[in-house]
């Protein structure tokens, strides 16, 4: 578990399920439980608002630097919307002190939290609950606990919960996130890097050149395009054959980049982004989508297959992917 994580980072995590069986695509032998334990007895896993403000599950040890680097964008980009709803600098004060001190009796679900607001005088109607509790884990004074029984998410706090380990800041901070994410996602360009960190293009192209210039990264050729780089200690990998993977839905292959023609040809763009922001999940055989899936009613993976269905998957590699969905989930 720690050592997927630590190859790729983060994975997009607004739907736990889906983050889970992102894992599984890139592990061996896990299981759902593997994650929530991580999550929750051994801590080395934890959800967060990260890259671009959506929900990511990370290593814990790298929770810190990167709520560092991320957050102060995050908080900014929030206060029309803290204003929208009354919640002026007051509120906001109060609404901290109310969470962090009924997070010390242990951690609580974010309707119980607002049950604590409503007793201190804050409206926790609507959307107030959310964006307090929000607000607290970008500034560091909590973050996502353990998963309930029943699935509920609960809230801690950081001081208690995280490791203390130091990360990067700054410029360097900048230069490690793109570090990684090329070494998980690459090639890459650097308009996929700023669109996928939510830094904006002056900070992914300043990061750029110092690791381009220090032989941190090098260039590289897709196609007939040129604007690529991978981890200049990146190992070789061989081209694939007859590899097939059943993606979840938010899976990060399909939210790391900014061009969507390498893994998703675009008559087929509509069935992986349907719109209302879901993305579906994915038959990519050889890199390329070649269909969608879905768990039916009796929790069986159904498969829908592009037009020219699921060209290049060996039965053998497609059969191995849905007996491993079913052992992960099941065990």
């Amino acid at each position: 578990m720690a050592a997927v994580l630590e190859r790729c980072l983060a994975v997009q995590a607004q739907d736990l399920r889906a983050a889970a069986l992102g894992i599984r695509a890139r592990g061996s032998g896990l299981t759902e439980a593997d994650v929530y334990r991580a999550l929750g007895t051994e801590r080395t896993l934890v959800r967060g608002w990260f890259m671009r403000g959506t929900l990511y599950l990370v290593p814990a040890r790298d929770a810190g630097w990167l709520r560092e680097l991320l957050a102060p964008r995050l908080l900014r980009r929030g206060e029309r919307r803290y204003r929208e709803l009354g919640l002026g600098p007051a509120e906001l004060g109060r609404g901290e002190r109310v969470i962090a001190e009924a997070l010390a009796d242990g951690p609580l679900t974010r309707d119980e939290l607002a049950v604590r607001m409503t007793g201190a005088g804050l409206d926790a109607s609507g959307q107030v609950p959310f964006h307090l509790v929000r607000r607290s884990a970008l500034l560091g004074t909590v973050c996502f606990g353990p998963v309930r029984e029943d699935g509920s998410a609960t809230y801690v706090l950081a001081q208690d919960w995280l490791p203390a380990s130091a990360g990067p800041s700054g410029p360097d901070a900048v230069k490690e996130l793109l570090h990684r994410y090329l070494a998980a996602h690459g090639p890459a360009t650097v308009a996929d890097f700023a669109t996928w960190s939510g830094l904006g293009l002056p900070a992914a192209r300043s990061a750029w050149r110092e690791l381009l210039g220090a032989g941190l990264i090098e260039p590289c050729r897709v196609g007939d395009l040129d604007e690529y780089a991978l981890p200049a200690d990146a190992p070789p990998g061989p081209e694939p054959v007859g590899d097939v993977r059943l993606l979840p839905a938010y899976d990060n292959y399909l939210v790391g980049f900014t061009d969507r023609r390498l893994s998703v040809e675009p008559e087929h763009e509509r069935r992986v982004w349907p719109g209302g922001g879901q993305i579906s999940p994915t038959v990519v055989v050889d890199g390329l989508v070649r269909g969608v899936w879905r768990r039916d009613r009796t929790r069986a993976v159904a498969l829908e297959p592009f037009d020219g269905g699921l060209d290049g998957a060996g039965p053998a590699a497609l059969d191995a992917e849905l007996r491993d969905i079913a052992r992960f989930l099941a065990a």
